[in-house]
């Protein structure tokens, strides 16, 4: 009786031994890490071919922006939900590309004086050049705020008043949308996936803002 009791118990320790090491190990911080930043590449290039109609950018920012909460919140993110978000955001969103793009024209012309050495360019084209910027930063800050259903009109008059509060956050996101025309003149195919993560930066930097 006494064998046959330890035989069992032998049996099941081996049995559980092997449970054990077929269970999956969990994921370490590391791997965590690296999994959520091959996702915010994959996303910059989703954002960049969604982007390619060039009004389609804010909607498309939006987008990404939408697909990698989904990623952190541990919820079904795929090309699928990125696709619904970009048609929902991209309804009003192209006003804004097409308002952005007119923004540049406008800084184009006020290069164009400055060149010409006109009385107060130079002034004229500092003022031009900080107004752009400060507008780039306020798109950017709308878009990764936009969530399905919400109104442009009411996010970009709140994005600008953040931009203003929050002069270190819009700087980031300045120098970070920066690094995309570097990293396309160093590489072109770079540009891409960088914009995945210049999207992320941008949510950590409102993120950032709100809990102050």
């Amino acid at each position: 009786m006494s064998a046959t009791t330890s035989s069992t118990r032998s049996t099941r320790s081996r049995s559980a031994k092997r449970t054990k090491d077929r269970a999956p190990r969990p994921e370490s911080a590391f791997q965590r890490a690296f999994a959520v930043f091959a996702e915010c590449l994959l996303t910059g290039v989703w954002i960049a071919l969604a982007a390619l109609p060039l009004l389609t950018l804010p909607a498309a920012l939006a987008a990404g922006a939408a697909h990698l909460r989904r990623v952190l919140a541990h919820e079904a993110a795929t090309w699928r939900e990125f696709a619904a978000d970009l048609r929902s955001a991209a309804r009003h969103g192209w006003l804004v590309g097409l308002a952005g793009w007119a923004a540049l024209w406008l800084l184009y012309a006020d290069l164009v004086v400055v060149r010409a050495g006109l009385p107060g360019g130079a002034f004229a084209g500092t003022v031009g050049v900080l107004a752009f910027l400060g507008l780039l930063a306020a798109g950017l800050r709308a878009a990764v705020s936009w969530r399905p259903g919400a109104s442009w009109r009411a996010l970009l008059p709140a994005a600008v008043r953040r931009t203003v509060r929050d002069p270190a956050g819009s700087l980031l996101l300045i120098c970070g949308l920066a690094v995309v025309p570097v990293s396309a003149w160093f590489a072109a195919p770079l540009a891409a996936p960088v914009l995945g993560v210049v999207v992320a930066g941008a949510l950590a930097v409102e993120r950032r803002h709100g809990h102050h």
